[in-house]
């Protein structure tokens, strides 16, 4: 146990959730030596799954009453209900309150109570990640903030929290909930998920339409993605230029700012504004509260487009897609190391 961990030694931790984010956090921070038990509701798949991994397993309002401090890793949209029904009416004063994305504080979806805590610690990669990298005896750099200090402990409980996941083992950045908040939706809409999806949809129709075989356009615009992601990860846009070809170099300079022209950036500008302003967030707060109608025509429209049904037939043929038979991931340095590695964002899904 680290000296920051150390701090959380005497506390119990109760994490709300056990998805992705959620089952890596109890993990991890079970195996850094702290008490954890599991929120979650009875006798569903989490419970089944935490309870078969030899957790301690309760419905979330109980365990948060024996909690000091308390883990969101739920969904963000069901969020607020959980917090004024199971967390607000239990949680102990003077605990702490975390999150690892700040949509519900920065955008007052939740209110917390005063005499609370409030801080963030948000992993830069998704919670396989987080898990992995911690089993290797290595970590995920994390973001931290607080947002509301009753204790006088809040950052270094949220700093203990990062280093019990293995956060201090990599990076520790501190920030705040509005720029967690903020930077993560841009990303996630103008590039990561919203940006790389319609470039790669709007490439492979440019050249069907213009009469190339469907399967060679998903390999050029969709499948070889992977290749150059994997060099903007290892080493950004010199490891990038330093693999490709002088010709695809020389396509990149001449023909990538005719695409992602001054409009786009300032398109991407006006996304920005709509996250900063709340109207993303008020939108998608409606979009859930009405059911999701938008959401799932834009969701079944992307599961039927044309490359999707070309990528399944060709990723059938490809066994070395499956994890029983697929390669272990390379194994970049240790963070920390001199190679100032960054990890891929963890977009959209965060339990």
């Amino acid at each position: 146990m680290s000296s920051a961990t150390h701090l959380l030694s005497k506390s119990r931790l109760a994490v709300l959730g056990y998805g992705s984010q959620g089952r890596a956090h109890a993990l991890n921070l079970r195996d850094s030596g702290l008490d954890v038990v599991v929120g979650v509701r009875r006798d569903g798949a989490s419970w089944k799954r935490a309870s078969s991994e030899d957790f301690e397993v309760a419905e979330p309002a109980d365990a948060v009453r024996e909690a000091d401090l308390v883990a969101v890793l739920t969904p963000d949209m069901a969020q607020p209900g959980l917090y004024a029904d199971a967390i607000a009416p239990f949680l102990r004063p003077g605990a702490t309150l975390l999150f690892a994305h700040g949509f519900n504080i920065h955008f007052g979806q939740i209110k917390p109570r005063a005499d609370i805590d409030v801080v963030m610690v948000a992993p830069k990669g998704p919670g396989a990640l987080v898990r992995s990298e911690y089993e290797r005896g290595r970590g995920v750099p994390c973001l931290y903030a607080v947002a509301q200090d009753a204790s006088g402990h809040a950052q270094a409980r949220a700093m203990a929290y990062a280093d019990g996941i293995g956060g201090g083992r990599a990076m520790l950045i501190r920030t705040d909930f509005k720029e967690e908040t903020e930077t993560d939706l841009f990303g996630e809409q103008a590039v990561l998920c919203g940006g790389v999806s319609e470039l790669v949809t709007k490439g492979f129709e440019t050249l069907t339409e213009a009469g190339y075989q469907p399967e060679i356009a998903y390999y050029e615009v969709m499948h070889e993605l992977k290749l150059i992601v994997d060099l903007f990860y290892e080493g950004g846009l010199t490891r990038m230029l330093q693999f490709v070809s002088e010709t695809a170099q020389y396509g990149d300079f001449v023909s990538g700012p005719r695409v992602v022209d001054a409009g786009v950036k300032a398109r991407m500008r006006q996304v920005l504004t709509e996250i900063q302003d709340g109207t993303f967030a008020k939108n998608w707060t409606a979009e859930y509260a009405a059911g999701l109608p938008q959401y799932k025509r834009h969701k079944q429209a992307d599961l039927v487009h044309p490359i999707e049904q070309v990528g399944a037939r060709l990723r059938a043929r490809m066994p070395w897609l499956s994890p029983s038979v697929a390669p272990s991931p390379p194994r970049l340095p240790a963070w920390g190391a001199p190679v100032n590695d960054e990890l891929a964002e963890d977009v959209l899904i965060r339990n």
